[in-house]
């Protein structure tokens, strides 16, 4: 059992969120603590026009998975303390952003062997929206070094996409700003800690606006050990139907993009385009350096083939510099989806991103931030509006595209 504990800060004159209940009982709700006193399966917050709630999984290998709800009246979003703080889907009307994995049910961590299939375990228990890849290493599985306890370089075999998918929160909060517009937040703490290891805390937060069309993931690394710790970290956010589809289209703002492989330099020139399901396809990758505003943000979007639907992102380039565009465009028995990534690198294996200058580290205590913010669009008129601030950081700017995989792979 891990720590799971929920506080409420009470809006001044909404106190009808609890009927009945006073002030000081309202402040904060503990549903699951370490000594075991309190273990809430379910709890329920309702305000006006939305609600959170927690509820407790049961049956085969999501036995014990906790999930909470934010429904802000326009939108639900899903989210897995036990998986990291994962979010596995969002909803609103006939839109959903997530994917039909093959992988059954939401995947409790303990049933999740990262070292299977050469180290391709992670596999497992993948099918949220969204997950984290990190934070001591992302990306290919392999082999790297590292200076071991008694200080000299030893060998390490890396897992794929890394750890913290697969940790549950430590502690999971649950505030309501008490200022306008009230935003709800949802805030895990999950550690990456080892004795001769990385020390590592993830402040991860997903948060939204009642009524509103948007919301946000805002995180935060620090590094509680006493020396420079190397970290990485991919949102590996996913995308299938009824999004993704034949004719759907990628939007985003592009400096460079190159081919991973030969596999994807095939199709490089319609990298931005997708397929319907392909029996037999094999996933393309493309590695892009994105373009920023002055104000270093940029951003991408999916469009579904009516342009009637789409989803947006927008970020700073100043925390996460880099973007993968995964396409796999498989049969949907095998998992049809695309995978739309920013990063502070690219999925090489940690030892190839090193090399390559892209493996930030984190001095004694620094904390670095993170910050996405994610748009729904349910109408041509919402979908054109966000194609055009795209479209505004590009400008004139062409696009630089490599047609050969480099030299990395």
């Amino acid at each position: 059992m891990y720590h799971l504990t929920f506080c409420l800060i009470v809006i001044s004159g909404l106190l009808s969120l609890f009927p009945g209940q006073s002030c000081a009982e309202e402040q904060r709700h503990v549903l699951t603590s370490l000594d075991g006193k309190v273990d809430c399966e379910t709890w329920e917050l309702n305000g006006d026009g939305w609600y959170v709630k927690k509820e407790t999984l049961h049956g085969g290998k999501q036995e014990g998975v906790e999930l909470i709800t934010v429904d802000n009246g326009v939108m639900q979003i899903v989210i897995i303390p036990t998986r990291g703080m994962s979010i596995y889907e969002v909803r609103s009307k006939d839109m959903r952003l997530g994917w039909n994995s093959p992988v059954e049910g939401i995947v409790h961590p303990a049933f999740i062997d990262l070292e299977s299939r050469g180290g391709l375990g992670w596999l497992e228990g993948f099918n949220e929206w969204m997950v984290r890849c990190g934070l001591e290493f992302a990306g290919h599985p392999g082999t790297d070094e590292f200076v071991n306890n008694t200080g000299d370089t030893a060998t390490m075999d890396l897992t794929l996409h890394g750890k913290i998918g697969n940790i549950p929160a430590s502690s999971v909060e649950v505030i309501v700003d008490s200022e306008p517009p009230h935003r709800i937040r949802v805030r895990g703490i999950v550690f990456e800690k080892f004795f001769y290891g990385p020390k590592l805390k993830l402040t991860a937060e997903v948060s939204v606006v009642p009524g509103a069309d948007t919301f946000r993931i805002d995180d935060t690394i620090t590094n509680l050990g006493s020396a420079d710790q190397e970290f990485q970290i991919i949102y590996h956010t996913n995308f299938g139907e009824p999004l993704l589809g034949k004719g759907a289209k990628l939007y985003a703002a592009i400096n460079k993009i190159a081919p991973m492989n030969e596999e994807a330099a095939k199709g490089i020139d319609n990298f931005a385009t997708y397929a319907g399901p392909t029996r037999g396809y094999i996933e393309q990758v493309y590695l892009v350096e994105p373009l920023a505003n002055p104000q270093g943000m940029t951003g991408a979007l999916l469009q579904n083939a009516k342009g009637d639907r789409g989803a947006s992102m927008f970020w700073s380039t100043k925390q996460l510099p880099y973007l993968t565009i995964w396409k796999n465009t498989a049969a949907v028995e095998d998992g049809y989806v695309t995978g739309i990534e920013p990063a502070t690198g690219y999925p090489y294996n940690r030892k190839i991103e090193r090399a390559a200058g892209r493996v930030p580290k984190l001095k004694p205590g620094e904390t670095r931030q993170f910050t996405i913010d994610y748009g729904l669009h349910e109408d041509q008129k919402s979908v054109k509006s966000a194609i055009k601030k795209i479209e505004t950081i590009q400008g004139k700017h062409p696009v630089e595209v490599q047609h050969k995989p480099s030299a990395a792979n």
